[in-house]
């Protein structure tokens, strides 16, 4: 730090400097997440300073909070249940797992709890086993890379204490039988929860109807991002459980606060995202999401058109508006398409290929432009 500050001018010029080394999104068809809606941006700004660490000081934006869990609960079909906005998926995942072990250990004893969950479960779920000391075991997916039941049931023993399903993988797309899902977890007396992070935003508003949430009895706790398709800034996420029970075991009191308890991982939370939620929400409404879904879907349809006349097919038909893609040595071509085009795609790992993400930032120009570099990159390789 400099003994005497720099000026204003100095500052905003070294900012400026730095946004630009920042990849501008009409490049990236890796990312889920996009621009933020502008009445959440506005939303956000105006409550920059609220901290929901200690909600009783901010007992307007505590309102919010409650508001937008209301929605999320009807929308997800359990108008009771309770939760918190979080920082996004992988809090979410690792307190939702968290009070699946505190209420396990609470009813039966065991050395070594486990989780059984999809290989295709996120990353944060290898951070939950590592936090909580639960052993994690994944299960292999079947020919629609979503998880096999089989591979689960064989998973499961007296100390599992849940199960793990997948509403929109991260690198497919794809949403596992979640039904079979809960029917499992209420056969086994054990908990289900439900990474919705991304599709969360989305399969409620597709053509095709879904069952991933809590209309299935089995589900027991749920996350969802709405920074990710509900198009709030960051960090923006939700957690929800079906029961105050399990909220409950989350419980740390907090005497020297305004609020004698918390509930949460953090304890400084972002007020400013909880307003930029409820803003966007209430302005887009079930018909606002429907029409940025459907638009998605639109353009991930022309996208498999348009890589269709190049011979390039997708690993499996997508579900939503992610897109594995079945192409010679992915890592190579990712890498090229960086260096020489400067666009920024993934890769999936098993099978490997080529990872897209459909969002609302991405236009047919965009589309037309990226199919046309991945030409040129296939003919050299």
């Amino acid at each position: 730090m400099n003994e005497k500050g720099l000026g204003r001018k100095e500052i905003i010029s070294i900012l400026d400097q730095s946004k630009s080394q920042d990849f501008k999104y009409n490049r990236v068809l890796s990312s889920m997440c996009t621009y933020p809606h502008e009445i959440a941006v506005q939303a956000h700004m105006q409550f920059i300073e609220s901290n929901m660490g200690d909600f009783g000081l901010f007992k307007g934006t505590y309102n919010l909070e409650k508001e937008v869990l209301s929605m999320l609960s009807n929308l997800l079909h359990h108008p009771d249940a309770v939760g918190y906005t979080t920082t996004g998926g992988t809090e979410s995942n690792i307190q939702a797992i968290r009070s699946m072990r505190n209420v396990f250990l609470q009813r039966s004893k065991c050395e070594k709890p486990n989780l059984v969950v999809p290989d295709s479960a996120h990353f944060s779920f290898d951070k939950v086993s590592d936090i909580l000391d639960v052993e994690l075991r994944k299960a292999s997916l079947d020919d629609n890379l979503r998880v096999s039941i089989d591979s689960v049931l064989s998973l499961i023993d007296e100390n599992t204490i849940g199960l793990v399903g997948i509403a929109g993988s991260t690198e497919f797309g794809q949403v596992d039988p979640i039904k079979k899902l809960s029917e499992i977890a209420r056969e086994k007396k054990i908990f289900l929860h439900i990474d919705a992070a991304f599709g969360g935003f989305v399969l409620p508003f597709l053509d095709e109807s879904c069952e991933f949430d809590f209309m299935l009895p089995g589900v027991t706790s749920i996350a969802i991002d709405p920074h990710k398709m509900g198009l709030s800034t960051i960090p923006s996420g939700v957690l929800l459980f079906r029961s105050p029970d399990y909220l409950e075991s989350l419980r740390a009191d907090t005497p020297y606060l305004t609020v004698s308890t918390q509930y949460t991982l953090t304890g400084t939370r972002s007020g400013a995202a909880v307003a930029a939620t409820y803003a966007v929400m209430k302005f887009m409404g079930k018909e606002g999401y429907r029409k940025t879904v459907s638009q998605c879907m639109e353009l991930t349809r022309y996208l498999l058109s348009r890589l269709t006349e190049i011979n390039i097919h997708p690993l499996v038909e997508p579900v939503m508006n992610v897109v594995a893609l079945e192409v010679p040595e992915p890592d190579l071509i990712r890498s090229r398409l960086a260096k020489e085009y400067n666009w920024q795609v993934s890769i999936t790992q098993n099978p490997h290929g080529l990872r897209l993400v459909i969002m609302p930032h991405v236009t047919i120009e965009m589309i037309d432009s990226f199919v046309q570099d991945l030409k040129q990159v296939l003919q050299t390789i």
